[in-house]
């Protein structure tokens, strides 16, 4: 099933922008930069969306600007109101359980501690739908994870992230078609 919806988990505001917690907000403007596409504030869906054209199918692209704890009600609203199935959604987000440049794609699963990723679960009843993880590192200890989340990478680890972005949109038209395994295999093994 062809993805109709890719939506970059991060917090709203110029506070937030340079977070790691915000690499699904970097990742969805990187594909609307590429594809030529603005952004609109849409607040029936609280977020900011726009469309592009990928691989000749139609994707919305979603930021939420309900803040990372409350992601669902954006990506419910707008998934509500377009009738797609939760299979049609891309979730981009921040990893912390792999290292910085290291990009995965999963077709399902908990929320590993995500909190929009836990958020998005329960606004959608299911845990049925793609997640394209973006490593940003550990810190090394749980009770540094939220102050870590929520600030700048350092310069060699914001390089890395970048460097996972663009291997990630290597196989991004085929992750949109719906070939999940081809992308899965390219994007998880490097040559």
């Amino acid at each position: 099933m062809a993805i109709k919806l890719i939506v970059g988990l991060g917090n709203p505001g110029k506070d937030y922008q340079s977070h790691r917690h915000n690499v699904g907000f970097w990742f969805c403007d990187t594909l609307a930069n590429l594809y030529s596409a603005t952004f609109k504030k849409e607040t029936k869906f609280f977020g900011d969306v726009t469309q592009v054209t990928i691989a000749g199918l139609t994707v919305r692209l979603l930021k939420p600007k309900t803040f990372m704890n409350r992601s669902g009600q954006s990506i419910q609203a707008l998934a509500k109101f377009y009738q797609l199935d939760s299979s049609e959604i891309l979730v981009v987000h921040d990893e912390l359980d792999l290292d910085s440049g290291t990009a995965k794609l999963k077709a399902e699963g908990g929320h590993g501690g995500h909190n929009g990723l836990r958020d998005t679960i329960k606004a959608l009843s299911t845990k049925s739908f793609f997640r394209l993880r973006l490593g940003i590192g550990h810190p090394g200890d749980r009770s540094q994870v939220s102050d870590y989340v929520l600030h700048a990478p350092n310069k060699s680890e914001l390089t890395q992230i970048q460097n996972a972005m663009v291997d990630a949109l290597q196989v991004i038209e085929d992750i949109v078609k719906g070939d999940i395994d081809k992308a899965m295999k390219n994007l998880h093994t490097k040559d």
